[in-house]
């Protein structure tokens, strides 16, 4: 399943502050991190995030990553889940673990005084995990719970149509929790192919904030992954991509209607990156009014919320939208949304909204350097996109150097009305199926 309102790590988040210095670590084994240095609280995050997620399933045993990630804390050595959790929660130390199509992501936070405890702990849930049939029986009954209520999610529903017409036969036209009959029929052995498959050492990328020096992060690195499988990550297949125009509505008995729509999007490495971003943020972003929220909700009542945003995957670039509206209302919003597609990509914006649009952006940056925890994040993300440190620094001056002649191009070349995908699901009134 596609998540689409989140985007990659970097582009919604904030900016060290310049007196902050990231420095860069290569351990002793040859493990590559990123550390920022805060002794002011006795606190570290870690964020490790190895490429390859779901994405590489087996197309027969698809959300064997997702269950996998989901048993890595239940139980692993000689502790099975209960005990590994007391350990856990005696040492105060949190792991969270993620999968995504095309990433697995660790995030740890640990006091100072109980690190190398937390880590030995993280190491063994990493190393040897157990995947009991207890465990294993009880995680499958939670995803095939969560399956079944998404089933009956118009949202949920919404997006993994709109993937499978998107995407096709890929990876990431399937849900990457999986269905009620590949969940069911996973086995232990497909769950520890899955580990073995993700969990590389050179697939790695890492970031550490907060009471940890650069000197100290480089040994327990290699003390906490060293042990991994080397070799790098396997290749998410490629995909042609092909999004058919038109409009699919989904009959689900709800009062309001949920619509997913989008098109083609635009590489994270393209030049014109920043003007489609400022691009994305006038149209339909959040954080100020966009031109969609002020047509759509402000001027005509026909939502409590409407928003767009670009989505960039290893395989495939889209640029994506999302609106819910009362069975009879949503004929109208889809048709707004199609006039403002059109106008925007001939008219472009206007001078005011692009100097809005920037001023906002450079603004809220900083505010999203908020905590450790997040800033990890942020900077796994800038790693694993070959972003480079110089990106804190120059993220400002990029994108106020886009210039309202560019935006307006690359209106012109990104948005394509015609080209647009709607998938409704509910109950509308007054649409029929392109």
């Amino acid at each position: 399943m596609m998540r689409i309102f989140i985007l990659g790590a970097l582009l919604w988040a904030g900016a060290v502050q310049a007196d902050v210095s990231v420095k860069t670590v290569t351990s002793p084994g040859g493990l590559s991190a990123w550390v920022l240095e805060e002794p002011a609280i006795p606190f570290t995050a870690l964020n490790i995030m190895f490429s390859g997620g779901a994405a590489l399933d087996p197309p027969d045993k698809r959300g064997a990553a997702y269950m996998m990630t989901g048993l890595l804390d239940e139980g692993a050595g000689d502790l099975d889940s209960q005990a590994f959790a007391s350990a856990r929660e005696a040492l105060s130390a949190s792991f969270s673990f993620d999968v995504s199509d095309d990433t697995l992501s660790i995030s740890v936070r640990i006091l100072s005084e109980n690190r190398a405890e937390a880590l030995a702990l993280l190491k063994t849930a990493l190393i040897k995990p157990r995947f009991d049939a207890e465990a294993v029986e009880r995680v499958r009954q939670q995803v095939l719970s969560i399956l079944a209520s998404n089933a009956q999610d118009p949202t949920d529903t919404a997006q993994r149509v709109w993937a499978e017409q998107a995407f096709g036969d890929h990876a990431y036209g399937a849900s990457y929790q999986g269905t009620e009959s590949s969940i069911t029929a996973l086995t232990r052995s497909d769950l520890l192919a899955a580990h073995q498959n993700l969990l590389v050492r050179d697939a790695v990328s890492i970031s550490a904030v907060g009471d940890i020096t650069a000197e100290e992060l480089g040994p327990i690195l290699d003390d906490l992954l060293g042990d991994l499988p080397a070799g790098s990550a396997l290749e998410t297949p490629p995909l042609e991509l092909d999004i058919p125009a038109g409009l699919t509505v989904v009959d689900m008995p709800t009062p309001q209607s949920v619509a997913i729509f989008g098109h083609r999007g635009i590489d994270r490495a393209d030049p014109d990156f920043f003007a489609a971003f400022i691009l994305n943020t006038i149209l339909g972003g959040n954080g100020i009014e966009s031109r969609l929220t002020a047509e759509v909700r402000e001027k005509r009542g026909l939502t409590y919320g409407i928003s767009t945003v670009l989505l960039t995957k290893d395989r495939a670039n889209v640029m994506l939208g999302q609106v819910a509206s009362a069975n009879d209302r949503i004929g109208a919003a889809i048709e707004v949304i199609r006039d403002e597609w059109s106008k925007l990509a001939r008219d472009g914006v206007t001078a005011e909204e692009l100097q809005a649009a920037q001023t906002y952006l450079t603004g809220a940056y900083p505010l999203r350097f908020d905590g450790n925890s997040q800033i990890a994040r942020i900077l796994v993300g800038m790693q694993r996109q070959g972003l480079g440190l110089d990106y804190i620094n120059t993220r400002n001056a990029r994108i106020n150097a886009v210039t309202l002649s560019e935006i307006n191009r690359v209106a012109a070349r990104l948005l394509q009305p015609e080209a647009l995908n709607f998938v409704v699901v509910g109950q509308p009134t007054g649409l029929k199926e392109e």
